[in-house]
């Protein structure tokens, strides 16, 4: 009896060994879905938080939470000094900016669209863009414009312009234009701690749509650099290259084309200036074969601007077929809704150029 006691005991003993040296299976912590318009208030929450210097200005930022809520719960949280409601005067309130920048503050100006940015454009251009270059490197001014960019839904002509191109045409400033919620808050960060101007456009259509981000983009020390692409999806037979909300477009189109045996390579730009033209040139290298995808005007457009960038380096002599653009439509933009769904690039549209540059 008791030599069976003695061995039931042990017996226990190791079971509760064995319990205790068990590695039980960790998963990965799972990706949390934000939108990008929380990933951009995070952002601006940080960063208002981790420099003093930082402020927001712009209509509507403070006690409405911001046209777009973009800036919901800051002004309760930091008040009238870094949140700013300003009239409506872009001129006036973007000149306050870059003089602020100038003395040292590190500004973020809001417009409530790109389209109302044409008001402040001499202080942009000529005021924030120009001055560390005319100093001869004495005055910086560490400056972010930010708002929605491009084509929203049903604003008509005067509303709905892509600027990407026309500021990306000016020296002094970096121009921003990101996808997904991690491309926002990333780059956004990047963009308040940048100690040039930089432009940050962002797209209307984007804000409510939910991205999965995952844990190392939810820390507080999480920066994408300004002036790198991101390759969203391997391929092999052709270059997909878009910025903004056409990356998905590009996604979708990519996925319809695979299921009849056409590998599309999809680049997210990110930065528009300074262009990251050595991934381009990678993956022409690799498929021989480019579409260039964006939602502004064809003419002096951002593919156009890689269309000479490819033909004027090394990745020209891999191409099998000429570049292909696929962009919005040289009008202004219509109000009417079926023409106005005729006038910006459909997945439709990136499905046929590229099965023309392909020769399908």
């Amino acid at each position: 009896m008791a030599a069976s006691l003695r061995c039931f005991l042990r017996s226990g003993k190791r079971s509760v060994s064995a319990v205790s040296r068990r590695q039980f299976h960790r998963s990965a912590p799972a990706a949390a879905q934000v939108t990008v318009r929380d990933a951009l208030n995070q952002a601006l929450d940080e960063e208002l938080e981790r420099d003093e210097r930082v402020f927001l200005m712009g209509e509507e930022v403070a006690q409405y939470d911001g046209a777009y809520k973009v800036s919901r719960g800051l002004w309760k949280k930091y008040g009238d000094k870094r949140i700013i409601d300003t009239p409506i005067s872009e001129m006036g309130f973007t000149g306050i900016a870059v003089g602020a920048a100038m003395a040292g503050l590190r500004p973020i100006c809001e417009f409530m669209t790109f389209n109302f940015s044409m008001q402040a454009i001499d202080q942009v251009i000529n005021s924030a863009a120009k001055t560390y270059y005319m100093s001869a490197g004495l005055q910086p001014v560490p400056i972010v414009f930010r708002g929605p960019n491009g084509a929203s839904a049903g604003v008509a002509a005067q509303h709905s312009q892509c600027f990407a191109a026309w500021y990306a045409h000016c020296p002094g400033l970096k121009v921003v234009s990101p996808w997904n919620s991690e491309d926002a808050k990333g780059l956004l960060k990047s963009a308040i701690r940048e100690d040039n101007p930089v432009v940050f456009l962002e797209n209307e259509l984007m804000y409510g749509v939910p991205f999965e981000m995952s844990e190392e983009a939810q820390s507080k020390d999480f920066t994408i650099p300004i002036g790198k692409a991101k390759v969203e999806r391997q391929g092999s037979h052709v270059t997909l290259v878009s910025h903004s909300r056409l990356v998905g477009h590009c996604l979708d189109a990519a996925a319809v084309l695979a299921k009849e045996g056409i590998e599309c390579e999809v680049i997210n730009l990110r930065t528009i200036r300074p262009m990251d033209v050595e991934t381009i040139e990678a993956s022409v290298m690799k498929t021989n074969h480019l579409v260039t995808v964006e939602g502004g005007w064809p003419q002096f457009g951002v593919g156009a601007e890689i269309c000479a960038r490819v033909m004027e380096g090394p990745a020209f002599n891999y191409l099998d077929s000429p570049v292909t653009r696929v962009t919005g439509v040289d009008i202004p933009m219509p109000y009417a809704k079926i023409l106005e769904d005729n006038s910006v690039p459909q997945i439709k549209d990136i499905i046929f150029s590229v099965k023309k540059t392909l020769n399908v």
